[in-house]
């Protein structure tokens, strides 16, 4: 660490963050003293003020600059600025500047945004902003200097900068002039993936959004200095940020640190969606950099209460998730008063835990052998309008399942997959149906050097664009083709496979119940040979349910196809459910074995999706084996006791960082959570690195020591009980 703390910039040991969100009375009740009080109470070391874009905090010389309803001539935001400089906290500058006010647009209406009907886009009764416009090139520039000029804030915060979402179309002239200078092409009608226009429009938006961000950029360092950055924010939900063009990978490339805006969990989602944000966010960003996360003290969701406390069990298990997957804490309310104050108690305790662990909660890297691959290009031209069916549920099932079998995995994107190769046994594609030719060669170059491999669906069978192929680019690694047909359907557009389709299994190979206790018949055909240990674990069943879509592909010779499809047939009346075809030979997971040593695993059943939709245990189990298996077995970590234990583990230097992130409650799968289940005691076992004893284990959360055991370059210990999270920091 530099003697000098000074000479480390502000975003590289900014670790705690505050934000009030200034509403428009605040400035007649904003108690500055009392803020300060607890600035230094939750042991922030920087704060977010409320300054320009949609409303004005301070006495802006630019007369379309609204300002505050109540603000009169006051300066507060200059005012709260001169009360943290006087704390020594770093300050960012809040903006939002895609909408304004009706004066704005009848001034400048060649600035926003219209309809095919020459409408304006209107949010409430806000004018929406077109991002293609002077609005963003020349008077979002102006403000953000005269901003510079008045207070020299460290850097921009701007929590909508990247304007109309892509459920909408802006037809104003200069979307016009722009997308036909650009592409030669006329402004699509309507959504229709199938047309050059539409999908030319969709690459044009993220192409300006990234300009926008440079541009910004520009403005910021040319005004306040090398170290004063704009930041925007980004938010933790993939298929969200995609809607909105904001192309992460890119943007990480450009940023020294991130502004997360991800400020709660949704049911479906769970609070594992906040590690993984993290862990997602640094694949791109660099474990080096920090990302600091917003997260709200009021009651967030549909609908958002926000003057309600959010239920402190709630707001904690959403931040040591965060820290977990290497995420800054920030506090975040909604106004300068709150008659209900119990969400003022609540980030103390947080803020002042991290405060005395932070050497152990950054600069790290993650320590697992599993990969998880993603893309945004696969959200938008594979997913299209249906991503969350496509992608979203794919995902969640498989990293529900990795957690489940306290397997730590990290993100990966489909670009980087050369660069993460040499850290990781196993990559999993689910159902990554929108890869290119380059993307498919650096997977095959990574099973090529022995690498295994887990892939879903239609993974590989449309091209980056979202043209379908006539086969899997994989299909030599599968050892399977694609036919062009399936069974099932992903959603319940159909209403009889609601009824009936989703009433499909799955049959195991070799069958064994002529061994296992039950009824017998007589007919029961008699194993020759064991099964393969991807079926670990259901030795007494021989069927497994399923409600899914299959792929129907044809195995190539010397694949292996331990599980098939049987179709579904009636469940009601009861008298009727039975089996009218028990046994196919349509492939649900095709295992091979290209080359010398990679170890390749397909399912044509999507499997991940129905884990994602049904949360079945079957489902994890097999997901679960099928990683273990393609990996060899090679994973670092073992876990072994009761609950459902979220595990993210971490070098640094010459010492191992764990986190356990305790998710049993019955809580954990509809919010709010209202308390928190006790588990443990769990047994631990890691593989230490070279470089890392292993002789000392400390529990930060508990404050206690734990007696380590080593043996063949193993260390194994006990952690007695968990409640929220436990540390465990092995040197």
């Amino acid at each position: 660490m530099m003697s000098n703390i000074s000479q480390i910039p502000w975003y590289r040991r900014t670790y705690r963050w505050g934000q009030t969100n200034i509403t428009e009375i605040d400035p007649t009740r904003y108690d500055i003293q009392w803020w300060r009080q607890h600035w230094r109470r939750t042991r922030v070391q920087g704060v977010i003020i409320n300054a320009g874009g949609i409303v004005a905090y301070y006495p802006s010389k630019h007369p379309l600059q609204y300002r505050a309803l109540l603000l009169g001539e006051r300066d507060l935001y200059g005012e709260l600025v001169a009360a943290a400089r006087e704390e020594g906290l770093a300050v960012l500058a809040r903006m939002d500047c895609n909408r304004a006010d009706e004066r704005f647009y009848l001034e400048r209406p060649e600035w926003f945004t219209l309809d095919a009907e020459g409408r304006p886009y209107r949010q409430g009764d806000l004018y929406v902003t077109c991002i293609h416009s002077a609005y963003y090139d020349e008077h979002i520039p102006a403000i953000v200097r005269e901003i510079i000029e008045r207070s020299h804030p460290d850097g921009f915060a701007d929590n909508s900068w990247s304007g109309l979402p892509r459920q909408s179309i802006c037809y104003c002239q200069n979307c016009r002039r722009k997308f036909r200078d650009a592409t030669g092409l006329d402004l699509p009608k309507a959504a229709d993936w199938n047309s050059n226009a539409y999908r030319q429009w969709i690459a044009w938006n993220y192409a300006r959004r990234v300009e926008v961000w440079d541009l910004f950029n520009r403005t910021t360092k040319e005004a306040g200095g090398s170290d004063c950055l704009y930041l925007g924010m980004i938010g933790g939900e993939i298929i969200d940020q995609c809607y909105r063009f904001r192309d992460l990978k890119a943007i990480a490339e450009r940023a020294e640190v991130i502004m997360l805006d991800f400020q709660a969990r949704t049911s479906a989602r769970g609070f594992q969606s906040n590690g993984h944000a993290g862990e997602l966010l640094h694949g791109l960003l660099g474990w080096d950099k920090l990302i600091a996360e917003s997260t709200a003290l009021y009651q967030h969701g549909q609908p958002a209460f926000r003057m309600a406390s959010k239920p402190e069990p709630e707001v904690r298990m959403w931040a040591v998730e965060g820290f977990a997957g290497g995420l800054q804490p920030w506090w975040h309310h909604i106004s300068a008063y709150h008659e209900d104050r119990r969400q003022y108690r609540t980030a103390e305790p947080i803020f002042r835990w991290h405060e005395a662990n932070e050497q152990y909660l950054v600069n790290r890297q993650p320590v697992a052998s599993v990969g998880v691959v993603w893309s945004q290009a696969n959200v938008d031209f594979y997913g299209q309008d249906d991503a969350e069916d496509r992608v979203g549920l794919p995902q969640r099932g498989v990293t529900n399942a990795l957690i489940r079998a306290r397997t730590p995995y990290i993100p990966v994107h489909a670009d980087h997959v050369e660069r993460e190769a040499g850290n990781l046994t196993a990559l999993v594609l689910p159902n990554i149906g929108a890869l290119s030719d380059s993307q498919c060669q650096s997977i095959r170059r990574f099973v090529e050097r022995g690498g295994g491999l887990v892939a879903t669906g239609e993974t590989s069978l449309y091209d980056e664009w979202g043209d379908r192929r006539g086969d899997f680019a994989l299909a030599d690694l599968f050892g399977a083709h694609a036919t062009g047909a399936h069974h099932g359907s992903r959603g319940s557009a159909d209403p009889s496979w609601e009824t009936y389709g989703r009433h499909s299994y799955l049959r195991l190979s070799p069958e064994l119940r002529a061994r296992v206790y039950g009824p017998l018949t007589g007919t029961e055909p008699q194993p020759k040979a064991g099964r393969h240990p991807a079926l670990r674990g259901f030795d007494d069943t021989d069927i497994i349910l399923f409600g899914g879509r299959l792929e129907v592909v044809r195995p190539e010779a010397g694949a292996q196809v331990p599980l098939t499809f049987i179709p579904p047939f009636p469940i009601y009346p009861p008298e009727t459910s039975w089996m009218r075809y028990p046994k196919t030979d349509l492939p649900a997971l095709v295992l091979n074995e290209p080359g010398e040593s990679g170890r390749v695993a397909y399912l044509p059943a999507d499997i991940d999706r129905c884990f994602g939709r049904d949360n079945w245990p079957d489902h994890a189990d097999l997901l679960a084996n099928l990683v273990r298996w393609a990996g060899g077995d090679r994973i670092p970590l073992r876990v072994e006791g009761p609950g459902f234990v979220d595990c993210h583990l971490y070098q640094q230097g010459a010492r191992l960082v764990l986190h356990l992130v305790n998710l049993t409650s019955a809580g954990t799968w509809r919010a709010p959570v209202h308390e928190l289940v006790p588990v443990g005691p769990l047994r631990v076992r890691i593989q230490l690195p070279a470089d890392v004893a292993g002789g000392s284990v400390r529990l930060l959360v508990s404050g206690s020591t734990v007696a380590p055991k080593i043996e063949a370059g193993w260390v194994g210990f006990e952690v007695p009980s968990i409640s929220d999270h436990e540390v465990a920091v092995l040197e």
